[in-house]
């Protein structure tokens, strides 16, 4: 039976109270900690459970808690980022809808290990029903004097907000959202200085996801070792997986990781294979912004070894032959997927979505658009393809923040494994064009 950390009690009627939560056990990990442990000793477990942010990055949780600078009289804080506009991730939206304490209980249990007395929970804007779900349930706590002033009567203080973004996704890289936080364009800083030493105001800040804060409560009222036995190496503890795209059963699902890919998606427990009895193309597993993976490498590695839901084995070969975890937005294609079309309707995004900051960033990604608008409407060229690739060899590594990098790998990737298809495009314009209409108006995809 699969280890159920965060979704144990998901679909119990009215989780979402703060009676129904608290009788499953919710908030004893606040009591635990504010009651019988130091802030330090909190820190502690979170680095021994070997926890990694799960917001796409993979940084250890530990690790990053302990960089927080603290000098005297200067204020900390807590930020939680739940803008989550990656293409293709929707989990943290689903467990905030589902599970509101899960994360206020969380976010409680974090502040206190980092010393911050007031701490924010991030949401992008067009969210809106999830924010009155969470400011229901602050509310609750707050009623049952787990928020506020003296909490338990620990002497512990501590204030929640919810603040709603505008809906860009570049506020999803956490020196942008501290910039919006704070009433700001939503420009990334230059680092250093990072967050850790000076964030929000200035103020030595730590910005984590909704489903790495969620977890520490479980780590500690069991343990950091025992979530350290979950899951394989340096992959400790489960993962929310976004499943989307060509297959029969989509949905969230936490799975511990370590768990084949070649199970996850084809098992009837977790995604129930391809849909309409397709063969499977291809594969993003973590969001849209990490190179894609053909059917062939998807299941196995390069080297013929089993292929994992892991942070190492995903990324086992390099972006030769490999891809990311990343927030775990696994998006599967089918073999009537254009990827052409998939990847111009990408760039389209990541185009759109650039803050301009960069003109690596702002130029390249209108660039690539529209060299794949071509491309897709029957008007490529030859060289097309290779100008493609230079520009994303241009753009990556070269920009403030990661949208650039996440603009050009998945360019880079969808020619690397799927050039005869750009090439077909490039040689058939007419038949290309009619294809393409049958996707742009999403009719027998």
């Amino acid at each position: 039976m699969a280890i159920k950390i965060l979704t144990e009690h998901i679909n119990t009627p009215n989780i979402d109270t703060f009676e129904v939560y608290r009788s499953k056990g919710g908030y004893s990990a606040v009591e635990k900690a504010l009651k019988t442990m130091t802030p330090d000793a909190v820190v502690e477990e979170v680095k021994k459970s070997g926890l990694r942010g799960r917001g796409g990055a993979g940084f250890p949780t530990g690790m990053k808690w302990s960089f927080i600078a603290k000098p005297e009289g200067v204020p900390r804080y807590l930020v939680c980022n739940a803008d989550e506009s990656e293409p293709g991730t929707f989990k943290d939206r689903y467990y905030m809808q589902k599970n509101p304490h899960g994360l206020i209980e969380g976010m409680i249990v974090s502040s206190f290990a980092l010393g911050a007395n007031a701490a924010y929970i991030y949401v992008r804007g067009e969210l809106m029903y999830v924010v009155r779900i969470i400011e229901k349930a602050i509310n609750e706590a707050y009623a049952k004097g787990f928020l506020g002033k003296n909490i338990l009567g620990t002497g512990y203080n501590l204030d929640l907000y919810v603040h709603c973004g505008g809906g860009a996704y570049i506020c999803g890289e956490e020196t942008a959202l501290l910039e919006s936080l704070e009433g700001k364009r939503g420009n990334p800083r230059m680092k250093p200085p990072f967050p850790a030493v000076k964030g929000l105001w200035g103020c030595p800040t730590v910005v984590n996801n909704v489903e790495t804060i969620s977890a520490t409560s479980w780590i500690v009222n069991n343990g950091g070792d025992a979530y350290a036995k979950i899951g394989i190496g340096k992959s400790t503890g489960t993962k929310l997986i976004s499943a989307g795209g060509s297959l029969n059963k989509p949905g969230v699902y936490e799975i511990e990781l370590g768990l084949s890919v070649e199970e996850f998606t084809m098992s009837d427990e977790y995604c129930g294979g391809i849909w309409k009895n397709r063969k499977l193309k291809a594969c993003v597993p973590g969001g849209s912004s990490v190179p894609v993976l053909p059917a062939n490498l998807l299941f196995k590695t390069l080297n013929g070894d089993t292929r994992l839901m892991s942070y190492e084995s995903l990324s086992d070969g390099g972006f030769a032959s490999g891809s990311m975890l990343g927030s775990g937005g696994f998006i599967a294609y089918d073999e009537e997927s254009c990827m052409v079309n998939n990847l111009w309707n990408f760039s389209r995004f990541y185009h759109h979505e650039s803050c301009g900051q960069c003109s690596p960033c702002r130029e390249g990604t209108g660039w690539m658009e529209k060299v794949l608008h071509r491309i897709e409407h029957g008007h490529g060229h030859a060289h097309d393809i290779d100008l493609l690739v230079d520009i994303a060899k241009k753009i990556e590594g070269n920009t403030i923040c990661p949208l650039g990098d996440a603009a050009a790998w998945p360019v880079a990737s969808h020619i690397r494994h799927f050039r005869h298809e750009f090439e077909w495009h490039i040689n058939n314009p007419t038949e290309a064009t009619k294809k393409g209409a049958v996707y742009r108006e999403g009719v027998g995809v």
